[in-house]
């Protein structure tokens, strides 16, 4: 453990060295300002670069191992996300074959059974239970 958290704080060490070496010739001022690059500020810049990046992989690294490690001892619970509700199996849609004979012929007796009820209802002089009269006794009234 104490080898994980050594090579981890070398890895941060070398990642701001790398830094460093990136913005030195700018601080320091061997840069000229308005100027192109020079050979060393591009060597620095870019070998500063490439020591960032093996860094900062580095420390990523050795953090993942830490944080594993810590784990397994039971130092750290994992947090588990909720499990997502499974979606409702989706309803069978009508066969696409299914013509317009077939699909009156299974929504007639709603519609008759809708008409028989109407029909009472408006008949009977009865309204509704919201006070507003059926469709049907509106209907007649125009």
């Amino acid at each position: 453990m104490i080898r994980k958290f050594v090579g981890t704080v070398a890895s941060v060490l070398a990642l701001v060295a790398g830094l460093w070496l990136m913005i030195a010739p700018f601080a320091l001022g061997t840069q000229p300002e308005n100027a192109d690059w020079t050979d060393p500020t591009t060597s620095e810049f870019f070998t500063g670069l490439v020591i960032a990046v093996v860094a900062l992989a580095g420390a990523l690294a050795f953090a993942a191992s830490i944080y594993e490690d810590l784990v397994a001892r039971g130092l750290v619970t994992v947090r588990r996300r909720p499990e997502p509700e499974p979606e409702p199996e989706p309803v069978p849609a009508a066969p696409q074959g299914a013509s317009s004979a077939e699909l009156a012929s299974l929504l007639a007796p709603l519609v008759e059974a809708l008409r028989e009820d109407m029909n009472k209802t408006a008949h009977a002089g009865e309204h509704r239970q919201n006070g507003k009269a059926t469709l049907v006794g509106t209907e007649e009234n125009r």
